[in-house]
């Protein structure tokens, strides 16, 4: 493993991210809605502010994830459809070096765009609420990006399975909703049907990333006290799992995909 060509690809793959526009029209439209909430706060209407909270966070969610997938989704496609791949891995680099820089690069990106997007968030946030729940703010940022490490982990597979950039955006994109939105239900669901219907219900309950499991936007706009580290740390330990499991999958798509 060679760790300056995977460091190497991750810088390019974040200076990337700073050339092109996606990052900078969300963080727009972010900061206007926040910049909305801010001017609500101002004339008092508290459970407004936390709806206008609620709203940004959710911006923010679905920001992040067009970023984390659209950025993932492009990088290996890219550098096979312009041939560049070919001097790359002329070099002393091997196929799981470009997967692991193309994974570090894209999930730093990420998590570069989410941090401006919390500070931005937070710091009118606190400029205008009394109480400012840093740790809750930390937890939140902190459980986000692990579980966009999971999502960039999921596209970069994809992105060697699926033929076109735009077909693997589209499936990780409609993925992602599906288990927020839906998929998380499954083992309620279960609950009432008939075997071996419920048994499959919940082997698939049990085999999905629950990416649920990091959304805490409940406790940044409640000010809720900060989770236990522990379970931090199990959810955390969790999306370790799951994007080492992707990622060897990823390397081992990469091993067997022709590339001349």
């Amino acid at each position: 493993m060679n760790g300056e060509a995977i460091r190497a690809m991750a810088a390019l793959v974040i200076r990337e991210l700073i050339r092109r526009k996606d990052f900078y029209v969300l963080f727009i439209l972010t900061a206007v809605i926040t910049l909305s909430f801010g001017a609500v706060n101002f004339f008092g209407e508290g459970n407004l502010v936390r709806y206008l909270k609620e709203i940004c966070l959710t911006l923010i969610w679905l920001s992040s994830i067009v970023i984390a997938v659209m950025t993932a989704a492009r990088q290996i496609p890219e550098e096979l459809e312009r041939k560049t791949i070919l001097p790359l891995l002329a070099k002393p680099v091997t196929r799981t070096d470009v997967v692991l820089g193309k994974f570090l690069g894209s999930w730093f990106s990420s998590g570069a765009a989410l941090l401006v997007f919390y500070v931005f968030f937070a710091v009118v946030s606190a400029s205008k609420e009394a109480h400012f729940e840093f740790v809750g703010w930390f937890q939140a940022l902190a459980m986000h990006w692990f579980m966009l490490g999971i999502l960039t982990s999921m596209t970069l597979l994809g992105s060697l399975v699926f033929a076109a950039v735009s077909s693997n955006a589209t499936i990780m994109l409609v993925s992602t909703a599906f288990i927020l939105g839906i998929l998380r239900h499954l083992n309620t669901v279960a609950l009432n049907q008939p075997e071996p219907i419920q048994t499959l219900l919940y082997v698939a309950y049990y085999s999905i990333p629950h990416l649920e499991f990091y959304d805490m936007r409940g406790l940044v706009v409640h000010s809720h006290p900060p989770i236990g580290w522990g379970v931090m740390a199990l959810a955390m330990l969790y999306a370790a799992g799951y994007t080492a499991f992707f990622l060897v999958g990823a390397c081992q798509a990469f091993k067997r995909k022709p590339v001349g």
